[in-house]
């Protein structure tokens, strides 16, 4: 299980574990998507199996994005945050980690299927 985890975390291929599954991370300020790669270039396993695949990974996406916003509101309203901002926070959250959760979501969604 941890060993999984760390699989996942790191964004390794779901098959052989070895190969990233993306080749770029993306950059928030640059507008620069997620990069992934067709294939894993150690076992040749295919990681888009079909067009449309990745649409279950926009649920996990959801779920990873309520979780960062739940955790900030939590913390911003323990630290006295003004209401106000709050919401304004979370929209900023929300952006900053988008390419975060669009690899994290994707591979979640491979190691699941």
């Amino acid at each position: 299980m941890v060993r999984l985890v760390k699989k996942i975390i790191r964004g390794k291929c779901p098959i052989c574990g070895k190969e990233k599954v993306f080749g770029s991370k993306g950059n928030v300020f640059l507008f620069k998507a997620p990069k992934m790669k067709e294939c894993c270039p150690n076992c040749q396993h295919k990681f888009e199996k079909e067009p449309g695949y990745f649409m279950g990974a926009m649920y996990v996406s959801y779920a990873l994005s309520i979780a960062e916003m739940v955790t900030a509101f939590i913390i911003s309203r323990l630290l006295g945050v003004p209401s106000d901002y709050i919401l304004y926070l979370l929209l900023f959250i929300v952006m900053i980690l988008w390419p975060f959760n669009f690899r994290m979501s994707r591979i979640i969604w491979m190691y699941l299927t």
